[in-house]
């Protein structure tokens, strides 16, 4: 059983092998087998130092459901505000009719994706358990929730990023995604700007203040500075550069759990 080459070609075909098995680097391993572990035990030992580290990646087949799923989300909240009568401003009719045209190209795309593995549309609830009571009958109720979705697809779809790095051409399209949703985001936080006449309601996100906090926060909140291991709000050279500014300019990713914590109050029953 030749480890080191079989290591290599993990790497081959996933490019953040080095970091999955950061635990059992060549040194690492060697003196394992030295030291404790009897020849006749390797088979056993890679095995599982292989287990550890792919183990709990979901499937790209999971993930694609995972996103399906968020998206069914977001295109059923829109599909039913944009046919209320009188509901969305006039203003504001033909920017979430386009959001609702990419949601819907979202989840088409996805189904096509999976085929006969989609998982089938959930049935919602958006008063998320009766915590927006008046969410299709008050519209800054209708569009703070619209920005919650948005911004959690935004570090939903980035948290996944890396658990696709082995299928690059779904990875490709969840980053346009990705993007499409940022955008949305971005003018929805706008348009609250503007109808409450906060200047602090940007299109990106300061530090990790939004409601409900909990699509702000997470294990890496968006108040994070620290990037590949150097903090970017202390770098020279960085000048008058705030650290709210700093924290501006990245979206941080919410993992699979925490989004599903979030989204979970606005499913009532899901799809078989």
């Amino acid at each position: 059983m030749n480890i080191f080459r079989i290591l290599d070609s993990i790497q081959q075909v996933d490019g953040d092998a080095a970091g999955r098995l950061a635990h059992t680097t060549r040194r690492m391993f060697m003196n394992r087998i030295g030291s404790s572990l009897a020849t006749a035990a390797v088979p056993t030992a890679f095995a599982a130092v292989v287990n550890k580290a792919y183990g709990a990646t979901p499937s790209v087949t999971e993930i694609l459901n995972f996103a399906l799923t968020l998206e069914y989300l977001e295109e059923t909240f829109y599909f039913q505000a944009n046919r209320m009568t009188n509901f969305i401003p006039a203003e504001y009719t033909l920017v979430f009719s386009q959001i609702e045209r990419h949601e819907t190209q979202h989840v088409d795309f996805l189904k096509g994706a999976l085929g006969s593995q989609a998982v089938d549309r959930p049935q919602f609830d958006f008063t998320y358990g009766g915590a927006f009571p008046d969410a299709w009958t008050n519209f800054m109720t209708f569009i703070t929730i619209s920005a919650a979705l948005e911004d959690t697809g935004v570090r939903a779809y980035k948290g996944q990023a890396g658990n696709l790095i082995t299928a690059p051409a779904i990875l490709e399209y969840a980053l346009q995604v990705h993007s499409v949703e940022a955008r949305h985001a971005s003018l929805v936080r706008r348009i609250i700007g503007h109808l409450k006449k906060d200047p602090m309601m940007k299109g990106w996100i300061t530090q990790d203040q939004g409601f409900p906090p909990a699509v702000y926060k997470g294990a890496t909140p968006e108040s994070n500075t620290v990037h590949a291991g150097l903090d970017a709000a202390t770098l020279s050279g960085i000048g008058s550069i705030s650290r709210d500014n700093v924290t501006e300019a990245f979206d941080e990713p919410l993992t699979m759990e925490e989004v599903l914590a979030i989204a979970g109050p606005f499913i009532k029953k899901m799809g078989m």
